[in-house]
């Protein structure tokens, strides 16, 4: 690692000038280039504490063994120059944007003497016109197919243009008029080339004209009684309207532009281009990056934009450029475009209208395409392999995690705590496995002790399952004789190790005997002559109890669960190789606290800190931090966003339902049915809390003593003040449910 000050400039020796500048390591390698507006800021910003430096920007600064730079005279000129030299050296520190697929266009190749309609993939070539790229070939095939009837430019290969050319017959296609034959000499190299012309431009969306010149041209037929060339040019519109169809209006006015938008996470982004030609999406793009240098949102999309204009000059530049975010400074940018274009190019972002509702769907495109990517690595039998390898090597694990559970705390502000568990089995998501779970032993927000109850609530259900199922007398009978060869080792005389094991074994039926008698069980695990359990009768209403007379499990549980095929419960009846907690060190200390209270001492736990996506072990100051492109690290990370989906769906789910909670809601022994049954036959709350117990024993399904109940509990609730609409001053009451509406959709008993 070597030290930014042995090759910091000296003072006054970077100029102020724009340019631009290469980090160099000790091989002499080109790792980074960059642009500033001042070399000497830029520069001396990075030459500062490297604690306060970006991680990434850190792991730059010290790989490398010099910097360099060189001097421009406009910010344009820096802008250009650095696209070149990164394109040039490939630095393993810059954005590099890769492909997700290999995008096809459709391609007219102008630059032969009788051009060809045809769809091409990869570097663009001199002469040819393009259009797209499109999400798949077949679609392109089909649009020509539909459009081969008006325009019947040629499609096939040199090889099968000469052979027709040589023997004087065309091909299938020239036979049944979807190719104007100019290998036989039907027409003329001009003729096709106006063809292929008109094909060109109704492909760009100037179709309008076109459309109407051949409704002109039916018409005339059909008014000279040329009935047959009329259908012709009727079909002919009928397929050109169809191919139009494939591609909807989205923006009026014929607008030309290309929409960007940018999804991302602490390691990638992905990228998805929309390019709207004459108002109609005329093809889409994307890419997907590691994002192994520190940018943002507007630095991705600048990267974006040298990726996707680099190359291209003219028309293949748009008039508008709408993104998520602009550059900063976004001049230089925008005039490298006009530069580029030959003409004046927009750059700027959607606030309203159509423009802004087609960027939200570029936005979700990109969003899946970034959740698809990681779900193909993730799917991928082989990745799944090494990601758990790697996790076992970086935890120091025995053997590969094949089950890990994830927990997550949520909640808003405090209220309605909540906490959930997803399970990974073989590195994919087990949901039927999924649990969820509310705080209940205290009130208020701390994520710590949140952490530490949820974990020892999960782990005393797994211990009354392997309790349920008889493990843990085997466990045990098996620590016992244990306990007793050791002693007999130790002695070297057989009959005291006898002795020792008929001792230790009525230690266990005392232990038994003794938890029989106070429902209580010594935890498997813990330390001491024997591990003991308790009877059946020892897990009642109170539930079990481990050391200390600590619950094993609280009657909030409910029952156990289905039975599986083996006969176990499927509920909390296994356990994970490894506990994965949404945080940091304190997350991580209070679930190994937990397990370490109940004697669970074969299950590894880490943490995974969201901030710099840092992996925490218990017992240790110092994190573990995979490499950047560790499959290991991206099935943590899998695991940890899906605990905290599911966490923060279950906290909104309970957020919604105590919003819509009315009186009813606290009547004890009252459900859903006979509350709506109670509604329906009085209307409202409000005349249900008139009435008397009489009436309401009149609803059917309602007994006197429930009567009674539901009048005592209604006439203990004050009813709210009722919701006035400031605009109108009327009194806003929803009948149905006898609440007053609030103006945030919520709902007043």
């Amino acid at each position: 690692m070597a030290d930014p000050s042995s090759y910091r400039p000296k003072p006054g020796q970077i100029p102020e000038s724009p340019g631009v500048y290469k980090f160099r390591d000790e091989h002499g390698r080109v790792i980074y280039v960059g642009k500033a507006k001042s070399l000497r800021q830029r520069l001396s910003s990075y030459f500062q504490d490297l604690a306060n430096l970006h991680p990434r920007t850190r792991t730059m600064v010290t790989t490398a063994a010099a910097v360099e730079w060189t001097v421009v005279s406009t910010e344009v000129e820096a802008l250009q120059l650095e696209y070149s030299w990164i394109k040039e050296f490939d630095p393993r520190f810059n954005v590099k944007y890769r492909d997700d697929k290999s995008y096809p266009s459709l391609a007219v190749t102008l630059n032969e003497e009788f051009p060809r309609v045809q769809v091409m993939r990869g570097a663009k070539k001199k002469g040819v016109r393009y259009f797209g790229p499109y999400a798949h070939a077949w679609a392109i095939r089909e649009t020509v197919d539909l459009m081969l009837r008006v325009f019947p430019v040629r499609t096939c290969s040199a090889g099968v243009f000469k052979r027709s050319a040589q023997i004087g017959r065309p091909c299938l296609l020239g036979y049944i008029g979807k190719c104007s034959a100019p290998c036989v000499g039907r027409v003329t190299a001009e003729e096709h080339r106006e063809l292929a012309e008109e094909f060109c431009d109704f492909m760009a969306g100037r179709t309008g004209t076109y459309l109407r010149r051949l409704e002109q041209r039916m018409h005339e037929a059909a008014e000279e009684m040329e009935y047959e060339r009329a259908a012709r040019l009727r079909d002919d519109i009928g397929a050109l309207k169809r191919a139009m169809e494939k591609n909807a209006v989205v923006l009026a006015d014929a607008t030309d532009a290309d929409l960007i938008a940018v999804a991302e996470d602490e390691l990638e982004a992905a990228v998805q281009i929309f390019h709207v030609r004459g108002g109609r999406v005329r093809g889409q793009r994307g890419w997907v990056t590691d994002k192994v240098e520190a940018v943002d949102t507007a630095g991705l999309v600048e990267h974006a934009l040298q990726q996707l204009y680099g190359e291209e000059r003219g028309d293949a530049v748009p008039k508008e450029v709408l993104v998520p975010a602009v550059p900063d400074p976004a001049e230089p940018v925008t005039q490298w475009l006009t530069e580029r274009r030959g003409s004046r190019v927009d750059l700027r972002v959607p606030q309203r209208g159509d423009k802004k509702d087609l960027m939200a769907t570029v936005q979700r495109n990109a969003q899946q395409a970034l959740a698809l990517h990681k779900t193909k690595r993730a799917s991928d039998l082989t990745t799944r392999s090494r990601a758990l390898e790697e996790i076992a090597e970086a935890l120091g694990l025995d053997s590969a995690p094949l089950r890990v559970e994830c927990f997550d705390i949520s909640h808003l502000q405090g209220d309605d705590v909540v906490a959930s568990m997803v399970v990974f089995e073989d590195g994919l998501p087990r949901k039927s496995e999924y649990r969820r779970f509310q705080i209940k032993s205290f009130a208020g927000q701390d994520d710590v002790r949140s952490m530490h109850e949820v974990v020892s609530r999960r782990f005393r259900r797994y211990l009354q399952e392997k309790q349920k199922t008889g493990e843990w007398e085997e466990e045990a009978a098996r620590a016992a004789e244990e306990a007793a060869g050791a002693a007999g080792e130790a002695t070297g005389d057989a009959g005291e190790a006898a002795e020792a094991a008929g001792a230790t074994g009525d230690a266990v039926e005392a232990a038994g005997a003794a938890g029989a008698a106070s429902g209580s069980a010594v935890t498997p695990g813990a330390p001491g002559l024997a591990e003991a359990t308790g009877t059946a009768g020892s897990t009642g209403a109170t539930g079990t109890t481990g050391p200390a007379g600590q619950p094993l499990d609280g009657p909030a549980e409910g029952p156990s669960g289905p039975i599986g095929e083996d006969g176990r419960p499927k509920r909390f009846a296994y356990p994970p190789q490894l506990v994965v907690v949404d945080g940091g060190k304190p997350q991580v200390a209070a679930a190994q606290r937990a397990l370490d209270e109940l004697g669970v001492d074969d299950v590894a736990v880490c943490g995974l800190a969201k901030r710099l996506e840092e992996v925490w072990l218990p017992h240790e100051d110092d994190p573990v931090v995979l490499p950047r492109s560790s499959e290991g690290l991206y099935l943590l990370q899998r695991v940890r966003d899906e605990a905290h989906r599911f966490a923060i769906t279950y906290q909104r789910s309970k957020r919604a339902k105590s919003m819509k909670a009315g009186p009813l809601d606290t009547v004890p022994g009252l459900g859903d049915s006979r509350k709506q049954a109670l509604l329906k036959h009085f209307g409202s709350v409000k005349r249900l809390r008139a009435a008397t117990v009489e009436q309401i024993c009149e609803v059917p399904g309602v007994g006197r003593k429930t009567a009674e109940t539901v009048a005592a509990a209604l006439a203990g609730a004050a009813p709210a003040a009722p919701a006035v609409n400031t605009a109108t001053g009327e009194i806003i009451e929803d009948e149905a449910t006898g609440t007053a509406a609030s103006s945030n959709g919520g709902t007043r008993p």
